[in-house]
């Protein structure tokens, strides 16, 4: 006896609701294992980083699994330098921190001075105020140094599940590639293979485009600071320049430490204003020229859905969201042009269209039109 399924016919309001409660678990879901999901996606990315020099040398007729190690073991190399750099530079700080309490101090008794004299703020109310803030800071002290040692041991942890994560992914890549023709049964495989190629190609000059970018912004603000003698510049160049991952406003988050350290430690407060200043300007050079020019339409999505997008990750990941959010949506974008039922969200977060210009009347029109069909004519006669 053959039984046939038959399709459901719900009403509007019935799939609008199903659709909601669907988006509803699904965001629950994404923010209750981000534990498993932050440390799966970062891999992914890592492997598709890695995954040139994995094939160059398999090409040389070297083992795949002593490929993939040697690859994981030069990223752990360079993350383990970089980690090493940041803490010397970190640590150098600490010869200056007599002065920058010193200066602090003097600023501090400044801005009460001013207060006093021209807001009628006597010293007594300003240093009760003052108790009451810092007595809450001590309160919370405690619990700040204790979320930041779990949040480094868990920095710690996720790096190597992350390499390991991606030590797998560049193992089974064929099977997983077998996964999604079996997962897709109904489609070609010429098909699959063609939006698995696009998805390499995106995420793949989306993080080579990056990196160039920090390198480029990185230089450009360590030149900066040098030539306003802001010690410390190449590290707060780079460290900046690194803050590009958190789209539009991660530059200017990345001014604030070394304005604070150049207003403590300098004679001259207009070089803190200074140091702002390069930094506004690097980042308007980077979003209008630099990153579209190297990164270029390779992760079209217009700026109305990224913003969208960062505040929806950011809410559900937190920081990590806010640097995954980006290619985590471009792969939407692909996966949503290839399925012709989801082509209008992919159509929507994509980049606009430039609005054809109006016409004005219809006579306009109609001399067009003649115009059209001469060009039209003199093409086919020369064909």
């Amino acid at each position: 006896m053959n039984i046939r399924s038959r399709e459901i016919e719900l009403p509007s309001y019935a799939k609008i609701a199903c659709v909601l409660l669907s988006l509803v678990v699904i965001v629950y879901g994404l923010h209750v294992l981000q534990g498993l999901l932050i440390p799966l996606v970062f891999a992914i990315l890592f492997s598709v980083l890695l995954f040139p020099l994995a094939k160059r040398l398999e090409n040389w007729r070297v083992p795949r699994v002593l490929s993939i190690v040697l690859c994981l073991l030069l990223t752990l190399g360079v993350l383990t330098g970089l980690f090493w750099g940041i803490s010397i530079q970190i640590s150098s700080f600490s010869e200056v921190i007599p002065k920058f309490v010193q200066r602090g101090s003097e600023y501090i008794n400044s801005i009460q001075t001013f207060a006093d004299e021209h807001l009628n703020i006597d010293r007594q109310r300003q240093v009760s105020e003052v108790k009451k803030y810092l007595n809450q800071a001590l309160a919370e002290g405690g619990t700040i140094l204790t979320t930041t040692l779990l949040a480094t041991t868990s920095i710690i942890t996720n790096i190597f599940l992350i390499l390991l994560f991606a030590f797998f992914f560049l193992l089974y890549r064929d099977f997983f590639r077998s996964f999604f023709y079996k997962v897709f049964s109904d489609a070609r495989r010429s098909d699959i293979d063609n939006v698995l190629s696009r998805i390499y190609e995106v995420v793949k000059d989306y993080l080579a485009g990056l990196v160039l970018v920090i390198v480029i912004i990185g230089t450009l603000m360590t030149v900066g600071l040098l030539i306003l003698g802001v010690d410390y510049a190449v590290f707060f160049g780079f460290f900046g320049a690194c803050l590009v991952l958190i789209p539009y406003f991660g530059i200017s988050m990345g001014s604030l430490l070394p304005a604070a350290y150049t207003l403590v430690t300098q004679d001259n407060p207009l070089k803190a204003l200074g140091v702002i200043g390069i930094f506004l300007f690097v980042q308007t050079l980077e979003g209008n020229f630099i990153t579209p020019y190297i990164v270029g339409s390779k992760v079209s999505i217009n700026p109305l859905a990224a913003i969208i997008v960062l505040i929806l990750w950011e809410n559900v990941w937190g920081l990590p969201g806010l640097v995954l959010a980006l290619p985590m949506t471009a792969i939407l974008k692909v996966v949503f042009d290839s399925v012709d039922s989801l082509k209008p969200y992919g159509f929507v977060i994509g980049e606009a269209e430039k609005p054809r210009p109006p016409i004005k009347n219809l006579q306009e029109l109609a001399d067009q039109l003649p115009k059209r069909a001469k060009k039209v004519g003199k093409v086919e006669e020369k064909q």
